[in-house]
């Protein structure tokens, strides 16, 4: 090794940095590559945390404000080492410079072994800024390797223009045996191998590291519609909150009840927090509300190296990054990651609409059909009639692409647009998550007299007086309209504990009279009102036997046969009378 006038090379840095490092005490010992110093410091993070000296063989993790320059030291204590030094950039691009710093060639005191004052030594060292060994600026990961270095004290100097950032930094003098990264295979994209409308199946070689070196590795994939990452940290920066870095408060800035309980310290109910008028449940409140949580997901899916995700929305990019990591020592290395657009969805077959003409539709559960209703002339209004079968639907209606009205239907219902001049409607019919849904749809520019459906009221319930129930005979009333329609009442006896929910799963709400027995027919009769408040009807059935339930239904009739039931109703006749 090296002598300076009886100062060791070794003990000239030590000094310098221990200058440097404002420690004041010559009796610290540099952390070096003796194995079990090494494995001790590598259990203590607390020990390199903000500390200025980069520990041989471990990667760091740092913050850097926007502007603000800042060093790192580190001691190679022999000539012709090997060296590497490895920049992770997380937030934002980084400006960095390695520098091997110049050490004093004489030492004062006559070799008495007395150095020179602290401040004299300082002075001395830092007026040179040193010999420049490499600089980058960018937001890759990059490294400067040699395999030759002098002994001495490198400085490591990083800057942030853009904002305040995150980086990651390792450095090693033994960089073969450590292999601190995961190996990347002589092929090291990910491929596509399967795209769906919803799916995306990836896959990629896996890391000689794992099955050669035999080292543990998972691999952790990304998915987010903004673009690539080039590093894990750079990922986990656009995570949410919880997978987020921790942010660091600005330089200066006074700690308040509210900054200790985000870096997961209480608050005192007595301490300072009264003073500045807070109290301990605003600062819960505060951090209660979940934020919102962005268009990144990350999968740590252990060591398979094919992997489906999941999920996505159709017609839509995404970008896909695949990441090897050590589980020993939590290092990463990005994959060459890829981009990919789901397929779209099916395009629906669009179902014409003809003026006053009744369509069929089926829709399978949870599916969408589109209709499509272009009137010929011109038209101040349009009357769409849905009549859902089975399950409720949603109905949702644009006129020349803009929305008129979205709702859930559910039996019959009479809807009246706005019209206009040449405008296009199309109709979106969305089914029920429960089962396929059956329905007939009827829009028409026609008075409602030339309707092949009957008009209906706005309320389509079955009125039951509770009072006017005998052991053989039950009175109901129903509303009508100002058109003269026909009404069919139709009776059924069923269990004592026919509920609601029995009567939706059996009957089918677009039958007719004509699916039902001779027999359980009560009358038919025609009825209209020109006042829409006396448009009410009532009706006694008799012969009805005592203490029964009995379902009744009621049919309107159109003039062209097209009939539409209203809401059935159970009554119980008197036991006793």
């Amino acid at each position: 090794m090296r002598q300076c006038k009886g100062w060791s090379v070794g003990l000239l840095v030590l000094l310098v940095l221990l200058v440097l490092l404002g420690l004041g005490t010559v009796a610290q010992k540099l952390p070096t590559r003796d194995e079990g110093l090494f494995q001790m410091q590598i259990r203590d993070k607390s020990l390199f945390h903000d500390s200025s000296v980069i520990p041989d063989g471990a990667e760091i993790s740092g913050y850097l404000f926007r502007d603000t320059p800042k060093r790192y030291y580190f001691v190679v204590e022999e000539d012709n080492t090997p060296l590497s030094v490895t920049v992770t950039p997380c937030d934002a691009p980084l400006e960095w410079k390695l520098t091997l710093q110049e050490l004093p060639e004489e030492a004062s005191g006559e070799a008495s072994g007395e150095p020179e004052p602290l401040d004299q030594q300082k002075q001395q060292v830092t007026v040179d800024e040193g010999t420049e060994l490499f600089t980058y600026k960018g937001n890759d990961v990059e490294a400067y390797v040699a395999t030759s270095t002098p002994a001495g004290l490198y400085q490591l100097e990083l800057l942030s223009t853009e904002k305040d950032s995150n980086f990651k930094v390792y450095a090693s003098t033994t960089p073969e045996s450590d292999q601190p990264y995961p190996e990347l295979p002589y092929d090291p994209r990910v491929d596509v191998t399967a795209l769906g409308r919803t799916t995306v199946t990836l896959a990629w070689k896996p890391t000689p590291t794992g099955f050669l070196m035999g080292q543990p590795i998972h691999y952790c994939v990304v998915i987010n519609k903004e673009h690539n990452f080039k590093s894990m940290c750079a990922a986990e920066a656009k995570m949410s909150v919880e997978d987020a870095f921790m942010l660091a408060p600005k330089p200066g800035r006074d700690f308040s009840p509210f900054d200790f309980a985000h870096f997961g310290f209480v608050p005192s109910d007595h301490g300072f927090g009264k003073d500045r008028g807070l109290t301990s449940n605003k600062i819960s409140r505060a951090y209660t509300a979940k934020p919102r949580a962005p268009d990144i997901q990350k999968v740590c899916i252990g060591n398979k190296n094919i992997f489906t995700v999941s999920d996505l929305k159709p017609d839509m990019q995404y970008y896909f990054d695949v990441f090897a990591v050590n589980s020993a020592t939590n290092t990463s290395t990005a994959y060459v990651g890829t981009f990919a657009r789901t397929k779209e969805e099916a395009r629906q077959k669009t179902m014409e609409l003809k003026d006053g003409k009744v369509s069929d539709v089926f829709i399978k559960r949870k599916g969408s059909k589109f209709l499509r209703f272009a009137p010929v002339s011109s038209h101040q209004r349009v009357t769409l009639f849905v009549h859902t079968c089975l399950d409720a639907v949603q109905v949702q209606v644009r006129r020349d692409g803009k929305l008129l009205l979205s709702q859930n239907v559910e039996g019959v219902r009479q809807l009246q647009l706005r019209g206009k001049p040449k405008a296009k409607y199309l109709i979106r019919l969305r089914g029920s998550r429960k089962g396929a849904s059956t329905l007939k749809v009827l829009a028409t520019t026609r008075p409602s007299s030339k309707q092949p459906f009957p008009s209906l009221p706005e309320d389509t319930r079955i009125k039951a007086f509770d009072k006017l129930r005998t052991c053989s005979s039950a009175t109901v009333a129903w509303l009508g309209t100002q058109d003269r329609n026909k009404y069919c009442i139709y009776r059924k006896e069923v269990a004592e504990n026919y509920g609601e929910e029995q009567r939706r799963r059996e009957q089918n709400q677009c039958a007719g009279p004509e699916a039902r027995r001779k027999s359980e027919k009560v009358l038919c009769k025609y009825f209209h009102s020109p006042n829409l408040q006396k448009a009410v009807t009532t009706e006694t059935i008799a012969g009805l036997e005592a203490g029964k339930t009995y379902l009744l239904d009621v049919y309107v009739v159109g003039h062209s046969g097209h009939s539409v039931k209203y809401q059935s109703k159970l009554v119980k006749t008197r036991k006793y009378c």
